[in-house]
């Protein structure tokens, strides 16, 4: 078959103003809560796209740990390539595709790194070969063999046993939207796209965009 060929039409759901919450995190909670009854495999995994300073686009799946009306919070190695990234561009962009559901999320904004306490709670609810790990990958960087890092894991567990502290260079970032925009399939590529916007006085306008 050829992947030109390749074509699926999408007759799940609509999405109409009527049904719309008048907050896109009202709306983002109720299409997750939707995410986790069809229990969805990894319902929480994202795509987030940073740009580096040479503006150079990279993206890659996290997971999102938390949300409310301030952002969306997930964590990682400040020293990796996504964190050098937005050390450089705070700019970022998260994307979710719940296929099951035929269902897009994109969420536009500013990243900028959470409060420590909150880093430091989160990681202590890791199971503790994660908390091990976060000392013992250097992320993003050239490994010459697999061994280096087993080797590494083995440091650090026999240093800390089971109380490792935090590293500095790993913890949480937030992303504070400006604008997120909610995609359902409909059949003939006839798409739902509704656009939440801050306006000038930093309340949400909702409007309609073209598939």
């Amino acid at each position: 078959m050829l992947i030109s060929n390749i074509r699926q039409e999408y007759k799940k759901g609509n999405l109409t103003e009527k049904e719309l919450k008048s907050s896109p995190f009202d709306q983002f909670e109720l299409w997750f809560n939707d995410v986790m009854i069809e229990k969805i495999p990894d319902p929480n995994a994202m795509v987030l796209s940073t740009v580096n300073v040479a503006g150079e686009p990279s993206s890659r799946i996290v997971l999102l740990k938390d949300f409310d009306s301030h952002g969306f919070v997930f964590f990682t190695n400040y020293n990796s390539r996504k964190g050098n990234d937005l050390e450089y561009n705070a700019k970022a962009c998260l994307l979710f595709f719940w296929q099951t559901l035929e269902r897009q999320v994109r969420i536009e904004g500013i990243v900028r790194k959470i409060d420590s306490k909150e880093s430091d709670l989160y990681y202590e609810s890791r199971p503790l070969e994660s908390r091990i790990g976060a000392w013992a990958s250097i992320q993003s960087k050239i490994m010459n063999d697999r061994k280096d890092l087993e080797n590494n894991v083995n440091f650090y567990r026999e240093k800390f046993g089971n109380n490792p502290m935090r590293p500095k260079h790993w913890g949480g970032y937030i992303l504070k939207p400006k604008s997120l925009e909610f995609w359902q399939g409909r059949s003939s590529r006839l798409h739902d796209r509704i656009i939440y916007n801050k306006d000038c006085e930093n309340k949400w306008k909702i409007q309609r965009l073209y598939p």
